[in-house]
Parts: C-alpha cells; structure tokens; sequence
C-alpha cells in the first residue's frame, strides 16, 4: 500500500495544471509564497529547466491532476530527475476547488489549487508508485480493449443486416456463432450462400473445424438444411458477398485482439497488490477489477461505502412535489463507468448463492429485477468498500441477507 507524501520535508510544492499543448505550472514554498506562475510548453526541455529552477529552492514535490496521456511526460521527466511525485484525483480536485474564492476555471487558478493542495492538504494526494503507474497501465490497455469491444459490436451489427438480406434463414443460424472463429472463416473464405454451397459438405466442415472443431458437425448440417430453404439469388447478392467477406476478416481479427489483450491485461493485473482482493469477490473478473482500480484506486479518498456509492450514482433519489412522491428512481448523475461496472459485476454475481439469495429476498419485497439489481449492487459497495479497506478478500458472511445494512447502508439495500 502506498502512501500520500506529507507537506514535511518538501520546500517547494508545485502543481501543474496539465493540457496538450501547454500545461501551467505553480510552484509555492511552504509559507504558500508564489515562486512560479507560469504557462509551460509540454516539451522535454522546458520541464527540465523548470525542476532545475525550482530545485535551487529545496526539495521539490511535483503534483499532477492527469497521470496519463497529456500528463504522462510532465511525469516522467521529473521521476528521471529523482522528483517526488504525487496525483491529486480529479474527485478531489473539484471538492478542494469549492473551499476556494471565485468560480472562474482557469488553468492558473487550477494549478495553484494543485500547489496549494499539496501544501495543506497532503492526505488527499496518492503518491505516484508502483500502485499507480500499473494502474494507469491498466487504464491505457482496458481503454483500447473498450474501444475493441465497440468496434466488435458494430461490424457484428454490419455483418448481421449484410446476411439478413441475401439469405435470412442463414442469417438466423450463423448470426448466433459471429463469435466463433470457425463461422467467421467460413464467411471470410465465401461470402453468399452460393459460394457456400459450392463448397460441399466436407470442405464447409473443415473450414469450420480450423476455427471451432466442436460445432463443426452439427453447424456444418445445418447450414446445408437453411441454404435448401431458398432457391433465389437476392439482386446485389455479390456486391453484399464483398461486404460479408470483409466484415467477417474484420470481426475475426479484432476478436483476436481483444483475445491477446485481455491475457496482456490479466498478467499486468497479477503484479498490482490490489489484484487478489478484488477479483475474490464473486462477479468481479479482470475488467472489472481494472475498472475498480482506474475509478476508485485504494480507496482512500471515499470515507464511506456511501460516498463510493454516491460517485457511482447507486444511492437512490426520491422524486417529490407537494403531495406527490413519485418513490426512489436511480440517480442520474454519477460516474457511469464505474456504475455500468457494479451492475454488471452484481448481475455476474446472481450465480453464488450469498447474492442470489439477497437478490430474491428483495424481490419477494415486491421489486421489480431492476430496483433488485442496484439493491443488490448497492449492498455489494459495502462489501467492496471493507474489503479494500482492510485489504481482506471477499468473505461470504458479508453479504448475508439477515444482517442488516450497515449505518452507511441505504435503507434500500
């Protein structure tokens, strides 16, 4: 587990407001005096001569509000000088901001709220260490894996309109093995059902076998049964066979990526201290975990369960005029990756008996699966929300229905 650094032992404290092109960098001394106040090209050069400036003052801790992309060289560069550096999250940068005068965004004013923060305010920093920097490894792989997923999803979708209309019936087959290997090289190799007919029993087989041996026989009759149930060729059946060919090499290859990716993430996953405490948790596989991690870190900046919850917008809202109340809706604000990722995960979790039990418990309430779903999810932030903090694995006893929620607990869960 990391530490944040404390104000002691640092004379200058400098915060850097990162961007693009240009960052702006504010550097205090311990009596809050300004050294620095300055727009700084985002540029190798430029931020070496900035630390050597502010190290003639003593030593220096550099704060950053981004550890990634645009931030990643204001980073590096001072790691490779023996800096200390420390990350101040965004959550805490807007709940800091509000303690201070004026509601204008500007990035000077941001970068002294960062120097400041660091002064007066070390406990709400997280060093930037082994914990972090994996972190942020995560996050870079997990966002292209996102980003994989959504493309799978829409050639998927192509793929499914371009079959559907030269032949339905074989449409209604494959469409449910796009994820197969072996139907996609089937599809990459003919592209229309003539091409496919053409082909022959034993030749469709090996084909699908290459790719996924064990469906091989039976998709193979099958296919042979829906090319039967229709005789006429569609019009532009061959300019759509050009169109299939091509999505299904492209859905095969980002599969493929997805697939040597998500072994990438699970081994950079292990090396993170937090790894085995999270994913001990039923419903909670590496995507998550890394979702978990990339939102909520160590935990250390949420007191409660309740502000876990409340961040991901699971607490729930009652709507209210007069004499009308409308009961409790989900809360539209909140950060909806991390909420996706609880609700998933709780849904994961039905599978195990502790969750599924609390879940009918609350549908034999009268809830509807949904209202069910972010009880259930809810409840679950106060399993997670121990766990990291007394850095145990996931115990089934936590979850028991019979117990009543926690003082943090929402009396829905």
């Amino acid at each position: 587990m990391s530490h944040p650094p404390a104000a002691a032992g640092f004379e200058v404290f400098c915060g850097i407001d990162v961007a693009r092109e240009t960052h702006h960098a504010v550097a205090l001394d311990p009596g809050g005096r300004r050294l620095i106040d300055r727009p700084l090209p985002n540029a190798e050069p430029e931020l070496i001569a900035l630390f050597a400036e502010l190290e003639v003052h003593g030593r220096v801790l550099v704060v950053v509000d981004q550890l990634a992309s645009i931030g990643a060289l204001a980073v590096a560069v001072a790691r490779s000088r023996g800096v200390a550096v420390a990350y101040l999250p965004g959550l805490s940068m807007r709940r800091i901001a509000d303690l201070y005068p004026g509601e204008a965004k500007t990035d000077a004013r941001d970068a002294h709220i960062i120097a400041d923060a660091a002064r007066t305010l070390p406990h709400a920093l997280r060093r930037v260490g082994f914990e972090e920097q994996t972190t942020v490894e995560l996050a870079v792989l997990a966002g292209y894996d996102a980003d994989l997923a959504t493309e799978a999803t829409r050639v998927t979708n192509r793929l499914h309109d371009a079959l559907l209309h030269v032949h339905p019936a074989l449409e209604r087959l494959l469409g449910r093995h796009f994820r197969r290997p072996g139907v996609l090289r089937l599809l990459a190799a003919t592209g229309t059902p003539g091409a496919i007919a053409n082909l022959g029993h034993a030749r469709i087989k090996k084909i699908i076998a290459a790719g996924s041996p064990r469906i091989a026989a039976a998709v193979t009759s099958d296919i042979l049964t829906a090319l039967s149930e229709q005789t006429v060729v569609v019009p532009a059946t061959e300019q759509y066979g050009k169109v299939i060919r091509a999505l299904a090499a492209q859905l095969m290859s980002v599969l493929e990526l997805r697939q040597a990716l998500a072994a990438e993430l699970e081994e950079l996953l292990d090396t993170h201290p937090m790894a085995e405490i999270l994913t001990s948790m039923p419903g909670v596989g590496p995507r998550t975990a890394i979702e978990l991690l990339r939102t909520i870190g160590d935990g250390s900046n949420f007191a409660s369960a309740a502000h876990i919850a409340s961040y991901a917008g699971l607490a729930p809202t009652t709507r209210q005029s007069g004499r009308s109340i409308r009961g409790e809706q989900q809360a539209r604000r909140g950060n909806r990756s991390l909420r996706s990722a609880l609700y998933v995960s709780a849904f994961a979790s039905l599978r195990h008996p502790a969750s599924r039990t609390y879940y009918d418990r609350k549908r034999a309430e009268g809830k509807t699966h949904t209202a069910a779903l972010t009880c259930l999810a809810r409840r679950r932030v106060d399993v997670l929300h121990a766990m990291i903090r007394d850095r145990q694995c996931y115990q089934a006893d936590r979850l028991d229905p019979s117990r009543p929620p926690t003082s943090e607990s929402p009396s829905a869960a």
